[in-house]
């Protein structure tokens, strides 16, 4: 069976590099086989541009990929046949390596403060815990407005909507609402999010 699936093309590596089992083996995972470890006789093959080729055999997959100075890929090892993939598999491992530390970064960056405030609070009181959200947005953290609700207040959800709405349009140019205000309980409970800093706003914040 070896014998038959073995062809030229089946150990190859990019130009500059010395087809050495290091080299054919290094980027490869235990859930990801590319190139001469995809023992299938046929694929279905996906172009590098993500257009769909067909079913071909394995022999002819590897030889595209050759010529393209390419990688096989196998995307979908479960489907009948597995679906490959030409592409820079080097290239795209690093790409997905970046993308997932980038992630990571954001989710450790992401804190939820939470602030917790009484339907009927006086203005002084609302200015300070105005100015604790405002300030946590501006951190780039999340925060959760909590409206407590005693006794006969239960029976005036919305005096807390009307302030979570105050709150939100208050603060909207720090930040938007992530999660509508809800009723849970006694609470009612409202998240806000930070406004993510894109590629303009580091422009301008560049040129001033």
């Amino acid at each position: 069976m070896h014998e038959m699936l073995a062809c030229p093309g089946a150990s190859f590596t990019h130009a500059g590099q010395h087809d050495t089992p290091s080299n054919r083996g290094g980027l490869i995972s235990s859930e990801t086989r590319i190139n001469d470890r995809i023992r299938v006789p046929e694929v279905r093959l996906v172009g590098p541009n993500g257009e769909q080729v067909g079913i071909v055999r394995i022999e002819d997959a590897l030889r595209l990929a050759q010529e393209s100075d390419l990688d096989l890929v196998e995307v979908a090892p479960q489907a009948k046949p597995p679906v490959c993939k030409l592409m820079d598999y080097g290239k795209y491992k690093y790409e997905s390596a970046q993308k997932a530390r980038e992630s990571r970064r954001n989710q450790q960056q992401t804190v939820i403060k939470e602030q917790k405030l009484r339907p009927k609070i006086d203005p002084h009181d609302y200015e300070t815990k105005k100015g604790h959200v405002s300030r946590f947005l501006g951190q780039g953290h999340k925060v959760k407005v909590t409206i407590m609700f005693r006794g006969r207040e239960q029976s005036r959800p919305e005096l807390g909507f009307r302030l979570l709405q105050r709150l939100a349009e208050d603060v909207s140019e720090r930040g938007f609402i992530e999660s509508n205000p809800k009723q849970d309980g006694r609470n009612m409970i409202m998240v806000l999010a930070p406004h993510k800093t894109g590629k303009g706003s580091k422009s301008k914040a560049n040129a001033s």
